[in-house]
């Protein structure tokens, strides 16, 4: 067999506030021959994600950066992942894996369903974690009703923004919060109600006028003042998904006022989650937003940085919100 090189991130140094260049190494490993039951895959999109900041964390110093992508298999010994296929995997940020898929229950890797025209890379967009944690986080703990008022804060990012299409699937008035002018343009052009830039506008003034009758479903991507905020302007009985804090990732927590007295007074439900806990229904997801993108009721956007050599700044870029929809590099 032929022999690989792979090139891998190595989380360097532990972050200390903002993740900067410096905080990763690149290295290169020459990959061992395959051994039965397993495959050898070839990344060709890899993803960068908010949940990589605080999840690395409880990883050694000098360990490869954790995080999913989609690659070819170029070499295997298992039946179920054939040479020439394309899989999800959470691989880390290298560009060569080997993989026993044996005895993973979570994050298990898969031959990528057939998405006809559309592109691999949605495999770690909307049509893979990223839109059923969409799907199944918002549906599922949100339970939205028509007619309803939905909050999305992150709303511009990969998850916020297939919320908030969801939810006007569902016929419910969508509310999405983002970090520019232009997020919040792209927002109604796809279909949401409102979009409210926080960093110029008061939110609190805005999301009155945004929904005059209240907020009955906040899908929480950042967490901080903003969501303090939006608890403020719920509805009896309101429900939360806490998907995220980003806001708080770079250790930074903001002082917010207490928030239980809003949970007694208004009888709020607040769950947070891991899309991971749905494994059992995951090609659900997957197939369901495959059918609204065909019926053309769920729009996508990709932010694609090129080159492998490009993941930290990418990651960097992305944890500053530099991107509108999901970001992705392209190997």
């Amino acid at each position: 067999m032929a022999k690989y090189t792979a090139k891998k991130w190595i989380y360097a140094r532990a972050f200390d506030g903002e993740p900067k260049l410096e905080d990763f190494r690149l290295e290169e490993e020459v990959m061992p021959a395959i051994k039965d039951g397993e495959f050898l895959a070839k990344a060709e999109y890899l993803s960068v994600d908010p949940y990589m900041r605080i999840y690395i964390l409880s990883y050694p110093v000098g360990s490869v950066m954790i995080g999913g992508q989609i690659a070819q298999v170029i070499e295997s010994k298992h039946a179920d992942f054939p040479v020439g296929a394309y899989v999800f995997g959470q691989f880390g940020w290298r560009t060569y894996a080997i993989c026993n898929p044996t005895g993973i229950e979570t994050r298990k890797p898969y031959v990528l369903p057939d998405f006809g025209t559309l592109p691999r890379s949605l495999g770690i967009g909307t049509l893979g974690t990223v839109g059923n944690t969409a799907y199944f986080g918002f549906l599922e703990i949100c339970r939205p009703k028509e007619g309803e008022t939905v909050v999305v804060s992150g709303a511009a990012g990969a998850v916020g923004s297939i919320v908030g299409q969801i939810a006007k699937i569902k016929g419910c008035r969508v509310v999405g919060i983002a970090g520019s002018d232009e997020k919040c343009q792209w927002l109604r052009e796809i279909g949401f109600d409102a979009a409210i830039n926080y960093k110029t506008a008061d939110v609190g003034k805005e999301l009155k006028e945004a929904a005059p009758e209240g907020v009955d479903c906040y899908f929480d991507n950042v967490g901080g003042q903003i969501a303090a905020t939006v608890r403020k302007q719920m509805n009896l009985r309101g429900r939360i998904a806490v998907c995220g804090t980003i806001s708080m990732y770079n250790g930074n927590p903001m002082q917010v006022e207490d928030p239980q007295r809003d949970f007694v007074w208004k009888q709020l439900v607040q769950e947070g989650f891991s899309v991971h806990r749905w494994t059992d229904k995951w090609f659900e997801g997957i197939e369901q937003n495959l059918k609204w993108i065909q019926e053309g009721k769920l729009k996508y956007r990709e932010t694609v940085t090129d080159g492998f050599e490009s993941m930290p700044q990418a990651f960097i870029d992305m944890m500053r919100g530099q991107n509108v929809g999901k970001a992705i590099v392209k190997v």
